[in-house]
């Protein structure tokens, strides 16, 4: 076990703008090393790693996983990319983070996880990471609830205006659609809370602000679990500002009820930018101390790929919904049925990323 705070040295791949955010955040903790930065312009990728003293630039991920001493990958890139980067991190023997969604389709995601078997492979969810919400799942872990049997879930932000979305974003081919693309979040946090399987999903999408535009910037879902429990999830880009944010959560059980929402928070506004509530405030950093805890081999991964494979298959769903107009069930996605071998793996890391929560 290495002792806490040794470095570790990362690659990180991509130099959007959400990568910038991870180099800001990686910079800012004790023993992560960043020593490659991937990105397809070298010259960006050249000003990303001027960031950070020591850093390398490249255009081939192949040379950054040449460096022995860079032993995890944090994949930050457009999702067409992450099931290509991951493979090829893991079978070079790398630890991987790899943003949300994690892939396209469940095969992508279940290649991933092979792919990663002898190290690690954690999944951005950065919404778990979140304060309120933490305490939250917290709470319900301790019983405080009993049995959690009704999730509503309300979060309206600022993302996608003014101008809305455009190339790549736009196409379900590249992006998954929209409860894939920016849902996967939402799709989580249900599943993650009532901790059952998710069974059925019924999905509708508005045109809130975006008449013209491909894909719908608001939509409804109602998930149904195997054991009949219910989550009712409410996701709207389409806040005119950027940064804003309004949110309310509500898990219901079958001994009490637990709840927040950030219109009880007081917030810091201005023409220029949004401060993030405190219920949120920290979140990406407090994600990536837990993915060098995970590297380390002092902490089991809070977001286990079972998790993941619920809400990428529950968002799956929610986008094929949305096209046939019906309910789908979530075993019907394609690549849902596996293997039980492949499953057992999985669920051992539940059990202790549950543990890992409470």
């Amino acid at each position: 076990m290495t002792p806490p705070h040794d470095p570790v040295g990362i690659t990180l791949v991509g130099t959007g703008a959400f990568a910038r955010e991870h180099l800001t955040a990686l910079a800012t903790l004790p023993g992560a090393d960043v020593r490659w930065v991937v990105g397809h312009d070298l010259r960006r990728a050249r000003d990303f790693a001027a960031l950070t003293p020591g850093a390398r630039a490249t255009t081939d991920l192949a040379e950054a996983l040449a460096d022995d001493r860079a032993v995890a990958v944090d994949v930050v890139t457009a999702t067409p990319t992450h099931a290509r980067d991951t493979v090829a991190a893991g079978e070079a023997g790398r630890h991987v983070q790899v943003e949300k969604p994690a892939a396209l389709s469940l095969p992508q995601l279940d290649a991933m996880v092979r792919a990663t078997h002898g190290t690690s492979l954690v999944v951005g969810q950065t919404v778990r990471f979140q304060p309120a919400v933490a305490a939250l799942a917290a709470a319900s872990r301790r019983g405080e609830i009993g049995t959690p049997r009704l999730a509503h879930v309300s979060w309206y932000t600022g993302h996608a205006w003014p101008g809305g979305w455009r190339g790549w974003q736009l196409d379900p081919e590249l992006s998954g659609g929209h409860p894939v693309h920016n849902g996967t979040h939402i799709m989580d946090l249900a599943t993650w809370l009532l901790d059952d399987e998710p069974a059925e999903v019924f999905a509708r999408g508005f045109r809130t602000f975006s008449p013209d535009m491909d894909s719908p910037d608001s939509f409804h879902v109602q998930l149904r679990t195997a054991s009949g429990a219910l989550a009712t999830l409410e996701l709207c880009y389409a806040l005119q500002r950027r940064g804003d944010l309004l949110r309310r959560v509500v898990l219901v059980g079958t001994e009490g009820t637990l709840a927040h929402t950030t219109a009880e928070e007081d917030g810091l506004h201005s023409d220029a930018a949004t401060a993030p509530p405190p219920s949120v405030d920290g979140a990406l950093r407090t994600q990536l101390a837990h993915w060098l805890d995970v590297v380390r081999g002092d902490a089991a991964p809070l977001v286990t790929t079972a998790q993941v494979r619920a809400a990428l298959a529950t968002a799956l769903a929610a986008q094929r919904s949305l096209l046939s107009g019906r309910r789908e069930r979530v075993r019907d996605v394609p690549g849902y049925d596996r293997g039980a071998d492949d499953r057992g793996a999985d669920d051992r890391g539940a059990a202790v990323g549950a543990a890992v929560v409470a």
